[in-house]
């Protein structure tokens, strides 16, 4: 079985797209793969947080990643500070990380726009704990967004840089775009991604949401003039963007959904949209709430932590003999 890492920030609740672009294959993939999912705590605090927030946020984050169906008994869940090797890994990656390459990295420009006294270091030093996530486990495959096919890149870089100057200690990940459903966008502007930082409560369903939420923000989405239901991204990106997330809710194919809908206006097909999507996510948030508060959820963590410290200290045992660090453990006679 082929290794799968996949990690996500417990900086607000996870949005449809969030579902429908990655938490959805996850599932499929614990079958025939080993996966560990990683809440990356470490990473949110590169920018300011509420430590109390922030507890709520990793707490409610795992319970979602079992409410949509991660067996624990298939894959390895946990918290990325309650595994110390991670961050260990990541300053010995930071040292053979060159400014000039962390500078280059997309998030890091576009968030210290405006001048950079008032940025944390992190958001330019943390592509190499995020590195660090992926190789203490020897991934073979890392599931990302397209927003995060430039880090992956660096990954990749760091493992082969490591591996060349000192020993074959990484395996170099390969990187995975999925294509069904991955990237859904804004229901307000939809040629941006669905983002649940968005200022506009309007432009993205929470996982969360109420039924009637859902079906009041789909109603309300961006459009067209036109009336007509087709499925064309370039010049029909919103009703596009519906067709895009009823397919994957209800797993018929677009240009199926487009002639079921042909000769109707979007009311109609707005409405059996909000249903489809509340359909996929009632069950979920039923789970959720089961969980969020329980024993079985904290057994789930600490096992989790348990089994992925193992595996990450074996791999940094080796990355700190092969760069000489500390002690060699001579055997006693």
């Amino acid at each position: 079985m082929s290794v799968i890492f996949s990690g996500i920030q417990p900086s607000g609740t996870l949005t449809l797209g969030n579902y429908l672009g990655a938490l959805k294959h996850f599932v499929d993939l614990q079958e025939d793969h080993h996966c560990y999912f990683c809440i990356v705590d470490e990473h949110a605090i590169t920018m300011p947080q509420d430590r109390l927030k922030l507890r709520d946020n990793i707490r409610s984050l795992a319970a979602l990643y079992l409410a949509v169906g991660i067996d624990p008994r298939k894959s390895t869940l946990f918290i990325q500070s309650e595994v110390p090797a991670h961050t260990q890994l990541g300053w010995m990656l930071q040292s053979i990380s060159y400014i000039g390459e962390l500078e280059r990295m997309t998030q890091f420009k576009d968030k210290s726009q405006g001048g950079r006294d008032g940025v944390s270091s992190g958001l330019l030093t943390y592509p190499p704990l995020m590195a660090a996530d992926i190789l203490l486990y020897q991934t073979e495959t890392v599931p990302v967004g397209e927003d995060q096919k430039q880090h992956l890149e660096l990954t990749r870089t760091l493992a082969e840089r490591f591996n060349n100057k000192y020993n074959n200690i990484f395996t170099v990940p390969e990187v995975s775009i999925p294509t069904t459903g991955a990237r859904i966008m804004s229901l307000q502007k939809p040629d941006k991604k669905m983002s649940k930082s968005d200022a506009n409560t309007k432009a993205f369903i929470s996982m969360l949401d109420a039924p009637d939420t859902i079906r009041k923000k789909i109603r309300s989405a961006v459009t067209d003039s036109e009336g007509i239901v087709e499925f064309d991204p370039d010049n029909k990106p919103g009703i596009s963007n519906l067709l895009t997330i009823y397919s994957v809710c209800t797993g018929r194919s677009p240009e199926e959904l487009t002639n079921a809908y042909h000769g109707q206006g979007y009311g109609d097909f707005k409405a059996d949209v909000g249903e489809a999507v509340v359909e996929v996510l009632s069950p979920i948030q039923e789970k959720y709430h089961e969980l969020l508060h329980s024993e079985e959820l904290d057994l789930i963590l600490d096992e989790g932590a348990g089994k992925a410290n193992v595996s990450a200290e074996k791999t940094l045992k080796k990355a700190k003999k092969a760069m000489g660090l500390g002690r060699v453990h001579q055997k006693r006679k």
